[in-house]
């Protein structure tokens, strides 16, 4: 796949995708990024990119033409190298709020052309014309839209073949179909005991189905606490067993117990 990242500072981009397990798919070229800077494709001696707002107002608007010029550009640069057509992405505080479910979508298509706003945003006829989709990472307001496409494109690179050490291990992530949409329960490793907190004895005793058990308990209790809504959308879906449901019952009659 091939994310095309028109931004105004690809200078941000080179530490990321060279650390960490995720730049395996970089370096590999399952995940293939490349990066166009609109400022090489604006007239005029100081290559400008943006202007004052029309109506007045705070701040400046990155203009469309040379955002245009760019995205025929790289359109034509994936069609001369067999690429498939791919969505043309915005990152902004309006769109839709990135999922698992959608990471998972993203990370067996094409690949896309991230667009990384800058300043008060781009020319809305920029926007009408090209973009098909908009994507935020929550209700907060970022500089730009480069950290919100270092997020898409690590959530998309780890799940590529090879990636991550442990070939199974995202299935156990928080959100994963594999957990119903759960939240992922607590970890521990050594020592056994750490500035006089224990590790629950339960996860020393070998008895792996207890051990299963216990883990569902806690992605339960923790999801029933910070993210209720999951646990009804699982319920919905009839992915709670009986035993689920009786251990919730008991965690809502007595909630000072722990899980």
């Amino acid at each position: 796949m091939r994310f095309d990242v028109i931004t105004l500072f690809p200078e941000l981009f080179t530490p990321f995708l060279t650390s960490g397990v995720t730049r395996r798919a970089y370096e590999s070229g399952l995940v293939d990024v490349k990066f166009w800077n609109p400022r090489d494709f604006a007239d005029g001696s100081y290559r400008r990119v943006d202007d004052r707002p029309f109506g007045g107002g705070p701040g400046m608007v990155m203009l469309a033409e040379p955002l245009s010029l760019c995205l025929e550009k790289i359109q034509a640069d994936r069609l001369a190298n067999g690429c498939a057509a791919a969505p043309v992405v915005l990152f902004s505080p309006i769109g839709e709020t990135l999922t698992h479910t959608a990471v998972e979508s993203w990370s067996a298509g094409p690949g896309a052309v991230l667009v990384c706003g800058r300043y008060e945003g781009l020319d809305q006829r920029f926007i009408d014309a090209h973009v098909d989709m908009q994507i935020s990472l929550g209700d907060f307001v970022l500089s730009g839209g480069e950290i919100a496409a270092m997020a898409l494109l690590d959530a998309v690179a780890r799940l590529q073949p090879g990636v991550l050490n442990d070939e199974g291990s995202h299935q156990f992530d928080s959100f994963n179909p594999a957990l119903d949409g759960l939240l992922d329960c607590p970890h521990y490793t050594r020592p056994e005991s750490w500035r006089r907190q224990t590790v629950p004895a339960i996860l020393l005793s070998g008895n792996h189905s207890h051990i299963e058990r216990w883990r569902r308990d806690q992605r339960l209790a923790l999801t029933q606490k910070q993210r209720p809504e999951l646990v009804q959308k699982a319920r919905e879906a009839g992915q709670l067993t009986p035993g689920d449901e009786a251990f919730l019952m008991d965690l809502f009659e007595n909630p000072e117990k722990d899980a």
